[in-house]
């Protein structure tokens, strides 16, 4: 492979903001793995975020990218699995496996999209320093051919329309936008772009904490919502205390301990129960090694985080703390709490 922006490259990112800036281009916030392409003829590499190579874990895109991209281009993007109208993170997490068959059988299963929103090379051109403004045209020129699974993302210059789409986007499993400078230049692994993600509230039982990996203080709260069946789902964690914080915590939580029979969660240590729901005490996925057992609390206490969106019946990413909430009463702490974003078609945004 030789091009004029070789892997690895670290991408481009972004800073979080509340507002949505007015620098002359927004995009749809993708929730997928984060990817560069480089292709070189038959030669395609899929760097990640990480700047390790996914290719192995994504057969069906090279092909894929052999057949929508130019011959030589370095490109900037999203992998993405869409499962009826909305994205499916859960699908696309399972794709990363070890084994060469079960990666085969995913890719025929669940195949996955490539959504670009950046190019950083083209032909015998290093793109990079180029500014955004002369960037994105290479890029929907470019791409004016793909099929879909390969696609370019939309983008605005008209700030209500991105505030529309920050509204409408969510029911597609997208979690926000992205407003991109228009005479910027693509800068690895700087923050030069502004993100804006959705944040809501909601009041969660503490059903029990893990110990931190530095001593006997706490970690993390795991949280827990009454679902309609009147079982208490596993919905997340909250882990953003300072230091201090965290000792005090175990004293204060300390008359809550209870023995994990007593526990709504007393099946954790049933590995054929996390098979239906998420339960803390399973093992990790990507950190087999990972201790994930958990210290059990009485579900009494009660307290407010801040989440973006769900993932499921989960929260997709860590929530955050916001206050306690001696004045709730744990059993009303229900999913009936929860927004429900308008749904929207994906094949809306992606012109299919």
């Amino acid at each position: 492979m030789q091009l004029p922006v070789m892997p690895p490259v670290a991408p481009m990112l972004a800073k979080s903001v509340k507002e949505i800036p007015d620098v002359g281009h927004v995009e749809p916030k993708w929730d997928g793995f984060r990817t560069i392409v480089f292709r070189d003829g038959d030669e395609v590499e899929l760097g990640s975020r990480n700047e390790k190579p996914m290719t192995r874990y994504f057969p069906e895109l090279v092909e894929q990218i052999k057949a929508s991209t130019p011959e030589r281009c370095v490109l900037d993007g999203e992998i993405v699995i869409v499962t009826g109208d909305r994205l499916d993170w859960d699908a696309l997490t399972n794709r990363i496996h070890p084994a060469a068959s079960r990666v085969k059988l995913l890719a025929e299963q669940t195949p996955a999209s490539f959504v670009a929103f950046d190019v950083l090379a083209l032909g015998d051109e290093d793109l990079m320093s180029t500014p955004l403004r002369e960037r994105r045209p290479r890029l929907v020129d470019a791409l004016g051919g793909a099929r879909a699974p390969i696609h370019v993302t939309p983008a605005t210059a008209d700030l209500a329309e991105a505030r529309r789409w920050f509204t409408q986007f969510e029911g597609a499993g997208l979690d926000g936008v992205v407003a991109k400078p228009l005479d910027g230049t693509y800068q690895p692994d700087k923050r030069s772009m502004f993100k804006v993600k959705h944040e809501r509230t909601v009041d969660c039982v503490v059903a029990g904490f893990r110990w931190h990996k530095t001593g006997p203080i706490v970690g993390s709260l795991l949280l827990g919502l009454w679902n309609a069946d009147g079982n208490l789902q596993h919905v997340g964690v909250v882990a953003s205390f300072p230091m201090a914080r965290r000792k005090t915590l175990v004293d204060e939580l300390e008359p809550l301990r209870t023995g994990v029979e007593d526990h709504p969660w007393a099946a954790w240590s049933d590995q054929e129960a996390h098979a239906g729901q998420r339960m803390p005490g399973a093992v990790s996925r990507w950190n087999a090694t990972k201790d994930l057992s958990f210290v059990p609390l009485r579900p009494d206490l009660v307290v407010e985080v801040a989440y973006d969106h769900m993932e499921g019946d989960r929260f997709r990413h860590t929530a955050q703390f916001r206050r306690w909430r001696p004045d709730r009463d744990a059993r009303t702490c229900t999913y009936e709490q929860l927004d429900e974003p308008v749904r929207f078609d994906l094949a809306d945004i992606l012109g299919l």
